[in-house]
């Protein structure tokens, strides 16, 4: 069974992808991650990630490997969870995932991973692209303030330099990124079902999202 969760930065798919995959005791699969992944690499090996440098951006694809097990992802081999979630990767990562070149290898990639599988993944064309006959498809969104209060909270931890305004124009910038790509841009796709996680809590997200599953009879 596919199970796919689209959504924007900062809506809580993950999370709420992770929580179901333990529930439910499928795989999980954080496709976002793989594209932070390689926006990672690009980002410390200071390759221009543009559409005018795709020779470069190319030659990185053929020397590199992603892999995704155990809910950590796997850069060249090296896990690199802790690398990549910081605010310059996620704009990297809205960049580097707008390329036709990148979105190929990754697509045949998360395809291949979820193979003969029960699989959760979240990302922005599950849905629409990678998986458009899948089980189950959810557009998991919230309101921008909200999730720019869930980003700042994550990130703050003590850190005085963090100033929400730039959190909240970070995700609306990105939103735009997403949303206007020519490759796949971030759209729900018609037979999804829309979860608005504004004001509901984790565990009212998992319970309807199980309800919804569970009612289909195929638990």
């Amino acid at each position: 069974m596919i199970i796919a969760i689209d959504g924007p930065s900062g809506a809580g798919k993950s999370t709420v992808a992770k929580l179901l995959s333990n529930k439910l005791s499928f795989e999980y699969i954080d496709t976002g991650a793989m594209y932070r992944a390689l926006a990672y690499k690009a980002y410390i090996n200071k390759i221009d990630i543009s559409e005018e440098n795709a020779d470069e951006i190319s030659k990185m694809l053929d020397s590199t490997t992603v892999d995704y097990y155990n809910n950590n992802i796997y850069l060249d081999g090296q896990n690199v969870e802790g690398l990549i979630r910081d605010e310059i990767i996620s704009i990297h990562a809205s960049k580097i995932s707008a390329l036709g070149i990148v979105r190929k290898k990754m697509v045949d990639l998360q395809r291949k991973i979820a193979e003969n599988k029960n699989v959760i993944l979240d990302g922005r064309d599950i849905g629409t692209v990678v998986f458009p006959d899948a089980d189950f498809k959810f557009f998991v969104t919230a309101s921008e303030e909200v999730r720019a209060v869930r980003r700042y909270n994550q990130l703050i931890n003590g850190n005085k330099d963090i100033v929400f305004e730039n959190i909240l124009a970070d995700i609306k910038k990105r939103d735009e990124q997403d949303s206007s790509r020519k490759n796949s841009p971030l759209k729900m796709a018609d037979d999804a079902i829309l979860i608005d996680t504004s004001y509901m809590s984790l565990e009212e997200i998992l319970n309807k999202l199980t309800d919804i599953i569970g009612g289909c009879n195929v638990l």
